[in-house]
């Protein structure tokens, strides 16, 4: 046992080159290897390393800064931009080093952008868990933007990394003090927040001040590469950004065996925003994916399931178990299973349980009002019934379906609105 802990502490060295030259048909990409010189503990002096280490303590893995080069693929301009984030995070801006970074997160903190940079309405907050948000959120101040993305999945929040929009002020900082994160990112933090964060030592703390300028990737692409098992590559280009407002969205409607089929209602202008919320998140979350949102937050995450209606089904159990756990965490301090158990013992008042369930199912997990939002097409209305059942009043979906004429009749039967994105967001 001892030395499963130990192995999470150590430094994987790594043999990767200093350097990377990537030749695209004569275009030419370098890349160098990031490294700090960041003050070991045991060695008691500054010690230069790369990532802590990969996914996994025994997979050595190393990051790399693009610094020169661009690439031109038809009428998309690749790296055509100043200015770096994640992969350029310097000693400087690891206002509290903690624990050595490692891959995870590095790349939790570049999906939490990849979401954020969607989000400009007013400060916005993504905590993040094993590359997937597990709660996002917008907020009238910074502090309620980490509230309300907190509060979706207090659970799973636990050692994730929270990335902000808008600097940590001290009222922030003592909202997140009390709970257990790895990391915290934000352009700036108040002299004061970091005081108070110091609680935690191995905590991150990460400035990144290029975030002020989050927006202007907004419509900035990038290839992707992705290595498989005999060596060989598969290339992309990233998905462009297609919804950038009400406009982009067009009510459902299909055309089956010759008869027309529009959806009744159309959406509120509240729906509307929380769809396009929504749609931002959901471009961050690994497929086959379904989330629930509502006020500019999300209320439930459903993530990489092979069937639809299967993960709306995840998303609706998760959802009831979370609000349970934020019910009587707010109000006995002590999470949901602990609580339960205690009363199954006669430690607690069976009576209050009884009486947060009930409250629960009452809300239904905090789904009235919802909107489901889907990565995919429904290929059967299975899984909008099962979100209807919830209390969702509107789905985005990207439409497609050769069964869209039963999806939106199932909508029509409960008055319940609906609009296609037209483009699939699968993130895999």
């Amino acid at each position: 046992m001892a030395e499963l802990k130990e192995m999470y502490k150590k430094i994987v060295k790594d043999n990767f080159p200093d350097t990377i030259k990537v030749d695209m048909g004569g275009q030419v990409l370098i890349y160098k290897k990031k490294v700090w010189n960041i003050f070991d503990a045991d060695e008691k002096c500054d010690v230069e390393r790369g990532l802590r280490y990969g996914e996994n303590p025994d997979q050595p893995a190393a990051m790399y800064e693009l610094i020169n080069g661009n690439i031109v693929l038809g009428d998309v301009r690749f790296f055509d931009f100043d200015g770096g984030l994640a992969s350029r995070i310097t000693e400087t801006d690891m206002l509290q080093v903690g624990k050595h970074p490692g891959k995870t997160n590095l790349t939790d903190i570049d999906n939490a952008l990849n979401i954020l940079r969607f989000l400009d309405r007013m400060p916005a907050c993504t905590i993040m868990k094993h590359n997937n948000p597990c709660g996002a959120a917008y907020g009238s101040t910074v502090a309620e933007a980490f509230e309300k993305a907190f509060w979706c999945d207090r659970i799973a929040a636990f050692g994730g990394a929270v990335v902000f929009t808008k600097t940590v002020d001290v009222e922030t900082a003592k909202a997140m003090v009390p709970y257990y994160f790895e990391v915290v990112c934000a352009p700036d933090f108040e002299g004061g927040a970091i005081d108070v964060l110091k609680k935690w030592k191995n905590l991150r703390l990460i400035q990144i001040k290029e975030m002020e300028r989050l927006q202007a990737y907004k419509t900035k692409r990038t290839i992707e590469f992705k290595s498989l098992m005999d060596g060989g590559l598969i290339l992309q280009e990233s998905q462009p950004r297609k919804i950038k407002g009400r406009e982009d969205l067009k009510p459902a409607e299909t055309v089956y065996k010759g008869e027309v089929y529009k959806i009744k209602r159309a959406p509120t202008e509240k729906e509307y925003e929380d769809m396009l919320f929504g749609w931002n998140v959901e471009a961050g979350v690994s497929s086959n994916s379904v989330i629930f949102v509502k006020d500019g937050a999300t209320a439930a995450i459903g993530t990489g399931e092979q069937d639809r209606v299967g993960v709306v089904e995840i998303a609706v159990f998760k959802a009831y178990t979370k609000f349970m756990d934020k019910e009587v965490f707010k109000k006995f301090g002590v999470p949901y299973a602990v609580f339960k158990l205690e009363a199954a013992k006669g430690q607690r008042k069976m009576e209050d349980l009884i009486e947060i369930e009930k409250y629960t199912r009452a809300q239904k997990g905090g789904l009235k009002g919802s909107i489901a939002v889907s990565d995919g097409f429904f290929p059967f209305r299975d899984g909008v019934d099962a979100a209807i059942k919830e209390g969702t009043t509107g789905v985005i979906q990207p439409g497609g379906s050769e069964r869209d004429f039963e999806v939106i009749e199932a909508c029509n039967e409960s008055d319940v609105t609906m609009v296609f994105a037209g483009q699939r967001l699968f993130k895999h």
